[in-house]
């Protein structure tokens, strides 16, 4: 799936099951002002940026997936799924 930000609607899985949110700019629930796009790979989320995100852009991305392991990598912020519980 791969949108721009304005009109992205996707379905993440988060630590208690799945939501359905939307992807606007800046906000609790809500994506970084500059993003661009937003990608979910199995249970990734990758972010891109049109220019390179800010450690304050990283900070609201986390804030949004709090229990996620969540990396920023220039105009890239990506969220790793959580590891699978050992049968």
């Amino acid at each position: 799936m791969h949108r721009p930000t304005p009109s992205v609607r996707s379905h993440e899985a988060s630590d208690t099951g799945d939501r359905e949110s939307t992807g606007d700019a800046a906000g609790p629930d809500r994506w970084p002002p500059s993003t661009q796009a937003v990608t979910h790979i199995g249970r990734a989320c990758v972010i891109q940026g049109h220019t390179d995100f800010t450690p304050d852009d990283l900070r609201l991305v986390r804030d949004r997936f709090p229990h996620r392991h969540v990396t920023l990598d220039g105009d890239v912020i990506t969220v790793w799924p959580t590891p699978l519980p050992r049968p």
